[in-house]
C-alpha cells in the first residue's frame, strides 16, 4: 500500500526457530505473548559485530521491538526486529546437554505446528511453552516427563486430549484397559477396535498425572511405565498432526536425562517416523 509506514510495537516471545537469510541475516520464528506466532527478519545478526545476535537463539525468552503489521492487514507476513533484550536465554543452560536440547527442539516444533495461523493469539500455548523450557533449564524433572507433559497439555489446548477416564467412543466412565489412537484414547471392551494397545494401568495413570501436573505421581513412576507412556503420547500427537515431527526421532532415548528420576525414552507400542 502506497504511503504505508510499518508500525513499531513491543511483545515478549519464545524463539522457536532460526533460519539463515542471505549472508548476514536470519528469519526468526517467534511465539509471542500477545500476537501469536510471527516470523521476523533480524538484520545482520550473523555478523560478529551484531549487538543482539546471541539473544536470538532457539529456546530463549526475549523482549522485542518489532516493525510490521501486528494484525496482518497490510500484506507482508515478515516483521523486522529493531530491538531485542534477553529475559532468560534458556537454551544457553543446556546447549551441551543432548537430551534436554533435543527435547526442547521437539517442544519448539510442536508449538509451531499447533499454531498454523500466524498472528493468531495463543496465550495459553505461549505460557505452556515458556513453562516447559523453564523446567528443562532448571532440571526440575526428568527430561522425557517434561516433554510428554508438554505434548499432552498442548493436545488438550488443541482439543485432541486422549480420553483417559472414560471410553473415547461411547463415554462410559471407568478405567478401560484398551487404548486406541484412532479412536481417541481409552476404549471399553464393547468399543475396542482391532489392533488396540493394552497399556499397563500405571501408564494411563502417568498420562493423567502429566496432564494435570501431578508431579508427585509422575516422578515416582518406573522406567518401563515412562517408555510406554512416551510411545502412546507420540503416536497420539502425530496421528492428529497427520505428519510426523522431524525432531522426535532425534530425542535421546538412551542417555540418562536431567531430573530427580533419570530414565530414557523409547517408541513404546507405536513406531515413530
Amino acid at each position: 500500500m502506497a504511503g504505508y509506514r510499518r508500525q513499531l510495537y513491543r511483545d515478549d516471545a519464545v524463539v522457536l526457530r532460526v533460519q539463515k537469510l542471505g549472508e548476514s541475516d536470519r528469519i526468526i520464528t517467534l511465539l509471542t505473548r500477545r500476537h501469536g506466532r510471527l516470523r521476523a527478519v533480524a538484520r545482520g545478526v550473523r555478523r560478529t559485530t551484531s549487538r543482539f545476535g546471541a539473544r536470538l537463539e532457539p529456546f530463549g525468552h526475549v523482549d522485542l521491538q518489532l516493525a510490521g503489521d501486528p494484525k496482518g492487514e497490510q500484506g507482508s507476513s515478515l516483521h523486522t526486529v529493531s530491538q531485542v533484550e534477553g529475559i532468560d536465554l534458556y537454551g544457553k543452560r543446556f546447549l551441551g546437554d543432548y537430551p534436554r536440547y533435543t527435547a526442547a527442539s521437539a517442544i519448539a516444533e510442536t508449538a509451531e505446528r499447533l499454531t498454523p495461523v500466524e498472528r493468531e493469539p495463543s496465550l495459553r500455548l505461549f505460557q505452556l511453552t515458556l513453562g516447559a523450557l523453564k523446567s528443562l533449564a532448571r532440571g526440575e524433572h526428568d527430561t522425557m516427563l517434561v516433554l510428554d507433559a508438554y505434548l499432552l497439555r498442548g493436545m488438550t489446548l488443541a482439543g485432541w486430549a486422549p480420553a483417559l477416564t472414560a471410553c473415547a467412543v461411547c463415554g462410559t466412565p471407568g478405567r478401560h484397559r484398551a487404548f486406541s489412537v484412532p479412536a481417541g484414547g481409552c476404549v471399553c471392551p464393547d468399543c475396542r477396535p482391532p489392533g488396540a494397545a493394552h497399556p499397563a494401568p500405571a501408564t494411563v495413570d502417568l498420562m493423567s498425572a502429566l496432564t494435570t501436573g501431578d508431579w508427585v505421581v509422575a516422578d515416582a513412576t518406573p522406567t518401563g511405565v515412562r517408555r510406554e507412556c512416551s510411545g502412546l503420547v507420540a503416536a497420539h500427537l502425530q496421528w492428529h498432526l497427520e505428519r510426523a515431527l522431524r525432531s522426535l526421532p532425534l530425542v535421546d532415548r538412551g542417555t540418562p536425562s536431567t531430573g530427580p528420576a533419570p530414565t530414557h525414552r523409547s517408541d513404546g507400542p507405536a513406531e515413530r517416523v
